[in-house]
């Protein structure tokens, strides 16, 4: 996998999307004043419509969700649950543009957005039959050229209405699963086959180019080389503090070696039960680089740090100074690799 023409802004802070809490203009206000790259978040605490998949459904073109025996499915006209999640996306972009006009950025910088991946989706929504609609592969394109043309809208709304560039970030939580057909069944009498890495591969880099602007995979699982090292202008997020020197370091070395972008989840999304220092951790992504045998250059030009996972969990003041320890972990290598 390339990131070389990603055209990710490194040596930044920013956040994987969910925020604790249900008022969108605090959230904004911790997210845009703590980060270099601010991003649109979250706010599952709201309830239905509000979490990662409601999120992704108010972006999907034609393909409404509705929430059925607590799970969302796939329906033929919108209902309540469609314009709830449509009107929380409209909520929290109100409070975005609300929050850049005041702070007078109008016409500069960058926000990054998130929304799950066609094969997350495809794993946790039902179509109307109530099967996944990961057991059909049609299905499967259906939900991708959806979500292409959605976030295509998403990305124009926000460059009209804040002027601002857009990064676009892709939860793929479940890509693992789906890859290795061990995502569940509604039934035993309905197993789910696999979708081989590089069918995967394809759809994820058909939705990059199509959205054409800079874009992330996140999953807080387990990375998936086999499924990473097909992808090209791709940058990569996830948990460093996860990974497995014996299996992860010479894939991970790999990727940044030819260029490729990560974003290092670092800070933990949970406060800690001792104090953490931005010194400490950045010494702890400085001694993960010299052990792959990278010159630490790579801690300011193809890196980015973020929290491991989401905040949503977390307390108002964790969220805010998780963010702000990314930023400054960030920062700190980037003006001085040796700095911890």
């Amino acid at each position: 996998m390339s990131g070389a023409a990603t055209s990710l802004e490194t040596g930044v802070g920013t956040g994987i999307g969910s925020m604790p809490g249900t008022d969108p203009a605090e959230a904004v206000r911790i997210a845009v004043g703590e980060l270099a790259l601010p991003f649109l978040p979250e706010l599952p605490g709201r309830g239905v419509g509000a979490d990662m998949i409601g999120r992704t459904g108010s972006l999907l073109v034609e393909l409404p969700i509705d929430l059925v025996h607590r799970a969302y499915r796939l329906t033929d006209h919108p209902n309540t649950t469609t314009r709830r999640t449509r009107d929380w996306l409209r909520w929290d972009l109100d409070a975005l543009e609300a929050h850049w006009e005041r702070a007078g950025l109008m016409g500069t910088g960058t926000v990054k957005v998130q929304a799950c991946g066609p094969f997350t989706v495809g794993a946790r929504v039902e179509l109307r039959g109530g099967r996944k609609i990961v057991t059909d592969r049609g299905a499967i394109r259906d939900v991708a050229a959806s979500l292409t043309e959605g976030l295509r809208n998403h990305v124009a709304e926000i460059e009209r209405r804040l002027g601002a560039r857009v990064v676009v970030q892709l939860d793929e939580p479940d890509v693992g699963r789906v890859i290795d057909g061990t995502v569940a069944p509604l039934t035993r009498l309905d197993p789910i086959r696999p979708i081989p890495a590089p069918d995967v591969a394809q759809t994820l880099q058909e939705i990059a180019d199509a959205v054409g602007v800079p874009m992330l995979l996140h999953s807080c699982d387990r990375p998936r080389w086999d499924l990473t090292e097909q992808l090209t202008r791709i940058a990569l997020s996830l948990d460093v503090t996860r990974l497995r020197p014996a299996t992860d370091y010479d894939a991970l070395g790999a990727f940044l070696d030819h260029g490729g972008t990560l974003a290092a989840g670092l800070i933990p999304a949970q406060e800690p039960s001792t104090p953490v220092h931005a010194e400490d951790l950045a010494r702890s992504l400085v001694e993960i680089i010299d052990r792959i045998g990278l010159p630490r250059t790579v801690l300011r030009d193809n890196l980015l740090v973020t929290p491991t996972c989401g905040l949503a969990s977390a307390s108002a003041a964790w969220s805010a100074r998780a963010l702000a320890l990314a930023s400054q972990v960030a920062s700190g290598l980037a003006a001085d690799p040796d700095w911890s």
